[in-house]
């Protein structure tokens, strides 16, 4: 089945919106609410003494019985080393997005509102990533990659996936954080400038998701049958990595904690299973009713640990 951007199309929540005119809202919104990181934040403000870089709750270890054996200021060091590697995994995840919106557009109309549109949300991104890498070098922890098969997978990923993968793995990367950031960004408990970073990031990814929410379910409604079924699957798969990478394993280390009992005890924490399906469940929810998460790609999901 294929449709123009001017066909009248419809899906399990309804008509959808018509391209353009969502690209249009959107750039109105960029025009009105676009930070400078560089200029917003005061990089320049001292570290505050005694705060933590990431809600305790947030933190994976958060009410193991090794959290409960950690002081106070081990568990705010490791809060540090997390929020590193939370934002390293923001970079590396970002630099994937830029490249698949890039593919996305090679082949539309470049005067099109869509593609303007596209264009702005690479520059969002380029400023996160250099955001993100900054609040690193500001905390004084370590960038944190991910794995080197991780990082080759997503290299196949972003040669080969096609454009309703694509969208559906690039809710996966911004919608879990995003629930996180909403949690940080009003909470007085943590960094000034890490509260900064990520009410900028919240402002601006949620423009991100109404845009990958759209095509997301244009691109359900019009690909061909071989195309969703490859796209169930290609997020599920993307869910299994995405959870594996949430966390490297090396911030345990870095704190002085047996990194293996640490991995164990956050594999085994009913608090950090319920944080992480509660942070995907808006996006799981969506998938669901628009038909992703279907055979093999919800087993997929399941086994990630994203969907109840």
């Amino acid at each position: 089945m294929t449709a123009t951007d001017t066909e009248v199309l419809r899906d399990a929540l309804g008509l959808l919106k018509d391209r353009e005119q969502v690209a249009e809202r959107l750039l109105d919104s960029s025009a009105k609410h676009s930070f400078d990181p560089d200029t917003e934040l005061d990089w320049d403000a001292p570290l505050e003494a005694g705060k933590w870089f990431w809600p305790p709750e947030l933190v994976s270890l958060y009410d193991t019985p090794l959290w409960k054996k950690m002081s106070l200021e081990q568990q705010q060091d490791l809060s540090r080393h997390e929020a590193a590697s939370l934002a390293s995994l923001g970079i590396w995840f970002e630099i994937i997005l830029m490249q698949l919106l890039v593919r996305h557009i090679y082949d539309k109309p470049v005067t099109s509102a869509h593609v303007r549109y596209a264009l702005t949300e690479i520059a969002d991104e380029c400023r996160h990533s250099k955001m993100f890498a900054r609040m690193i070098h500001k905390g004084g922890a370590p960038a944190y990659p991910v794995s080197r098969l991780n990082h080759n997978l997503a290299r196949v990923l972003k040669t080969v996936s096609t454009t309703p993968g694509s969208f559906a793995c690039t809710l996966l990367g911004e919608e879990i954080l995003d629930w996180m950031q909403r949690l940080t960004f009003p909470d007085e408990r943590v960094q000034t400038i890490v509260r900064g970073v990520t009410r900028i990031h919240v402002v601006e990814e949620a423009r991100h998701v109404r845009y990958a929410r759209e095509e997301l379910r244009r691109q359900m409604v019009t690909a061909p049958r071989w195309e969703r079924e490859l796209t169930r699957i290609s997020s599920g798969e993307a869910a299994r990595v995405f959870s594996l990478a949430f966390v490297n394993p090396d911030v345990y280390t870095n704190v002085g904690l047996d990194k293996r009992e640490a991995v164990a005890q956050v594999r085994a924490s009913g608090h950090r299973r319920e944080v992480m399906q509660s942070g995907a469940r808006r996006l799981t929810d969506f998938l669901d009713e628009i038909g992703v998460l279907r055979g093999m790609g919800r087993r997929l999901w399941r086994s990630s640990g994203l969907l109840a």
